[in-house]
């Protein structure tokens, strides 16, 4: 039985979810090597997370999506990190513009979400242009990072209107086959995502696939059937912490667990120690990581405790709290980080062959925080600055 034909068909009950996410794990394990080689997901990775109902979490329900909890994306998301943050990180960017796409009106919608588990992708950074014509608009520039693109169906693309300042910007729901494609993606970390770069020159999108990037970034919602969804209130930049979070916890438990599996079968080289769990240092690096691994996922659980909780009665978003959101994906990022350099150190000359998971975690962590919406010190900065009673100096929260 493979791993696709292993899972059941799917309800949308959140340890399902979980389940599902789990019984992939093997799989995205075994093809780790060959992930990072060809950069992007194999493709019975991606057909079994078609199978698998995850790609359905935040999708719109009147399209058969579960908009799922926080609590539900962060476990799943922390159990496919388990296996690859690659993968991980690719699915929480459909999760993130899957719900995003719910934002535009229904007739966009039923276009969209007319494709059995579609995946869309996307950046908000504005790296082109859109000058207006009748009907819609033409876009032409370079979007770089455009994670999971060569798996998706569909892209959120940002731009300047032509003549506009930094403020005129819009963004738009392009097909994924009208987009060129630079394959420039060669990283040394998150090979898998495939987060290419992703070209338009002149590209016609008609004017009811555009909204303002304002309404966006402030969560303004076009379709009359979410308009009235709490979930579709809630601003962008929570709903990432929230959708993101989880593949730090699963990428620091990685970490741990790979570590773990290594110290029966191996000494430290140069002294009497001929098992590495014998060593009292091993035993005080190995009880610092747990702890630093088990704060992260309370922590994360702790906020998407409170996001569930504020959605449940459908409460809107103070600044205080979108900041605060900034900053949770930052702690946990940071301890997940600690965690695995940790073990790494730990872990010998032996960890720098690729087969040895631990040097890829921390490789994928690593250029994980470095995306600017995660980065610890711009984040924790941006906190540290409202707590002196300074305003926020970026609008994305």
């Amino acid at each position: 039985m493979n791993a696709i034909t292993a899972i059941t068909a799917m309800k949308g009950e959140p340890t399902e979810l979980v389940e599902t996410a789990s019984k992939l794990v093997p799989l995205l394990r075994s093809r780790s090597l060959w992930t990072d080689e060809h950069r992007r997901l194999s493709d019975d990775v991606v057909e079994a997370l078609n199978a698998s109902g995850l790609l359905k979490m935040y999708a719109p329900s009147q399209y058969g999506g579960f908009e799922s909890s926080a609590r539900t994306a962060v476990d799943v998301h922390a159990e496919l990190a388990r296996g690859n943050s690659s993968a991980s990180f690719v699915v929480s960017v459909y999760a993130l513009l899957n719900w995003m796409s719910g934002l535009w009106p229904d007739d966009v919608l039923d276009e969209v979400f007319a494709t059995p588990n579609v995946k869309v992708c996307g950046t908000t950074a504005p790296s082109g242009t859109a000058t207006p014509v009748d009907g819609g608009y033409l876009f032409t520039g370079r979007w770089g990072f455009t994670s999971g693109f060569l798996h998706s169906d569909w892209k959120i693309t940002a731009a300047i209107l032509e003549g506009g300042t930094a403020t005129d910007m819009i963004v738009a729901l392009i097909p994924s086959g009208e987009i060129e494609v630079v394959d420039d993606w060669r990283t040394i970390g998150l090979q898998g995502s495939g987060s290419v770069t992703t070209v338009t020159k002149d590209l016609f999108v008609p004017e009811r696939r555009v909204i303002r990037t304002a309404d966006n970034v402030q969560g303004q919602c076009y379709s009359e059937a979410n308009s009235a969804k709490p979930l579709y209130q809630v601003p962008i930049a929570v709903l990432s912490t929230a959708v993101s979070v989880g593949q730090l916890v699963g990428a620091g438990k990685y970490a741990l667990e790979s570590f773990l599996e290594r110290i029966t079968d191996r000494g430290i080289t140069y002294t009497n120690y001929a098992k590495q769990s014998e060593a009292p240092v091993t035993h005080l690096n190995v009880g610092e990581a747990a702890l630093l691994v088990e704060e992260a996922e309370a922590r994360a659980h702790r906020f998407a405790d409170y996001f569930d909780a504020k959605v449940a009665v459908n409460e809107q978003w103070s600044q205080d709290e979108r900041v605060r959101a900034r900053v949770e994906i930052a702690r946990v990022g940071q301890l997940a980080k600690q965690a695995t350099d940790l073990l790494a150190a730990a872990s010998g000359g032996s960890s720098l062959f690729l087969d040895v998971p631990i040097r890829r975690i921390q490789r994928d962590i690593d250029a994980t925080l470095v995306h600017a919406l995660l980065n610890p010190q711009t984040n924790i900065e941006l906190y540290g600055r409202t707590i002196c009673g300074l305003e926020p100096n970026t609008y994305h929260l």
